[in-house]
């Protein structure tokens, strides 16, 4: 009966074959793509970060950024085990009202490397740092994306060094040839954008869901042809579809964290660098804003500010806050507040005093001769001091977060601050000493979530804050 009955179906009008095959595609999709449509398509709708003289905007609505590192993010979402930290992570940080993360886009080399050798790339990897973005989108968090790295972690300057030497360039022994080496600065310019581009058609395969779990090494073909012509800029997100240049959900390109060239302490290396990598960034990407990456340290072209560094070695590490910040292609400046890293010999009532003279210097400096916002993109304090108390670590981050407010309720130059460093559970290993779990932190947690709430009655409440903190800002007014 049921063969008969079959094949009365399949001698009809010949609908059977198409149906099935309509179910079977359904089904196929279904299982392929659900995963992702699950996970990326209530994203929250982001505009770009802009600037206006001293101040960034949303929508034409001023924007404070209270935010945070996790520098960690791309590593840890190329690893399938470790990859639901960056949700983790990134909810926590949406439900303290914080706005932005800062975080590298490199990866030099090593374990989990981004870029493996010049202008080749780990689709693998690459497709973790798209994860990240995605993921962020989708809790209403924007990202500080850094290029590079001065200090060797995750391979840095010193790996490109070390790349040009394995291609016979003649290089002194000093990895400051980072900065003024030809064949170095291309490589840098291809790991930013390589001029070659494959058709569109090629660039963008929305990923089977063994790619969504676990960065499946199907259609290997497809992906190394993809990461030896596209790179970081031009690169087209797999789960979103967006050119990063194209995504809002990045707030800024940071060209290096912390640059220094002691090698030439005047800072004319370091400054034609910038100059020239600034341009080049500019000319493939002008809807996001720009950074250097800065500590913040003036150097000989800024004599009468020399006084504000913390020791005397500070103006002799080839970088100038003003100087390097005043440029047209650089949109707002950078600052780190690290006392405790920089001075061996003071109290910590000291150290404390000295972080704001440090911070409200550089607020000036925005204000009257930058006329741009100025950031505080990381600042902590070590719990490896020798007279360490947790107290303290609340005490600085208290005094940083008021400085901030004082500013913006004055309409001021310094438009936010980023705490170094926010870890999930079981990431001891990253623990660099400024490390701290929020969640496990209640005093730090309620110091950085009411600085959301001040800060939202300078600027209200920005939408893709409202569903998370507006109760409980509500609550700590009543």
């Amino acid at each position: 009966m049921v063969k008969s009955s079959m094949n009365r179906m399949l001698a009809g009008n010949g609908l059977f074959y198409p149906i099935i095959g309509f179910a079977s595609f359904i089904a196929f999709l279904y299982l392929s793509f659900g995963d992702l449509w699950v996970n990326y398509s209530k994203e929250i709708n982001l505009s770009f970060v802009e600037r206006n003289g001293t101040q960034f905007f949303v929508d034409g609505k001023v924007f404070y950024i209270n935010g945070w590192n996790s520098y960690w993010l791309m590593d840890h979402a190329a690893d399938y085990n470790t990859r639901p930290r960056i949700r983790t992570m990134l909810q926590a940080g949406a439900k303290m009202g914080l706005t932005v993360c800062r975080t590298w886009a490199f990866n030099d080399a090593g374990y989990n490397a981004l870029q493996i050798s010049p202008g080749k790339f780990d689709e693998k990897v690459f497709r973790a740092l798209d994860h990240v973005i995605a993921e962020a989108r989708r809790n209403g968090i924007r990202l500080l994306l850094s290029l590079v790295n001065n200090l060797q972690a995750y391979g840095g300057k010193n790996q490109y060094v070390k790349w040009a030497w394995e291609e016979g360039v003649a290089l002194s022994s000093s990895n400051d040839s980072f900065f003024y080496d030809p064949s170095i600065r291309r490589h840098f310019k291809s790991y930013v954008k390589l001029r070659c581009k494959l058709p569109t058609h090629l660039l963008f395969r929305l990923p089977q869901n063994s790619d969504v779990e676990r960065h499946g090494d199907s259609t290997d073909l497809i992906h190394h042809s993809i990461s030896s012509f596209q790179t970081v800029l031009t690169r087209r997100n797999i789960y979103t579809g967006i050119e990063y240049r194209d995504d809002p959900t990045i707030f800024a390109w940071e060209l290096i964290n912390e640059p220094r060239c002691m090698t030439d302490p005047s800072g004319d290396t370091l400054q034609d660098w910038i100059e020239e990598m600034s341009t080049f960034v500019k000319s493939i990407d002008r809807k996001h804003l720009l950074t250097v990456g800065l500590e913040g340290f003036y150097g000989p072209k800024s004599p009468k500010k020399t006084t504000a560094n913390p020791e005397i070695w500070a103006a002799d590490l080839g970088s100038d806050f003003v100087r390097n910040s005043i440029l047209s292609t650089v949109d707002f400046a950078s600052v780190h507040v690290y006392p405790d890293h920089w001075f061996h010999h003071k109290n910590f009532e000291e150290m404390l005093k000295f972080a704001a003279k440090w911070m409200l210097s550089h607020i000036e400096d925005g204000d009257k001769e930058l006329k741009k916002p100025v950031l505080f993109t990381e600042f902590g304090l070590s719990n490896d001091n020798d007279d360490f108390e947790p107290a303290q670590r609340d005490r600085f981050l208290k005094m940083v977060l008021d400085v901030l407010y004082k500013s913006a309720e004055r309409n001021k130059s310094g438009a936010g601050s980023f705490f170094w460093q926010f870890l999930v559970e079981k990431m001891e290993r990253f623990n660099d000493e400024y490390g701290v779990v929020p969640w496990e932190s209640p005093s730090t947690y309620r110091l950085i979530t009411e600085q959301s709430c001040r800060l939202a009655k300078v600027q209200g409440l920005h939408s893709t804050q409202i569903e998370n903190v507006k109760n409980f800002c509500a609550s700590r007014r009543n």
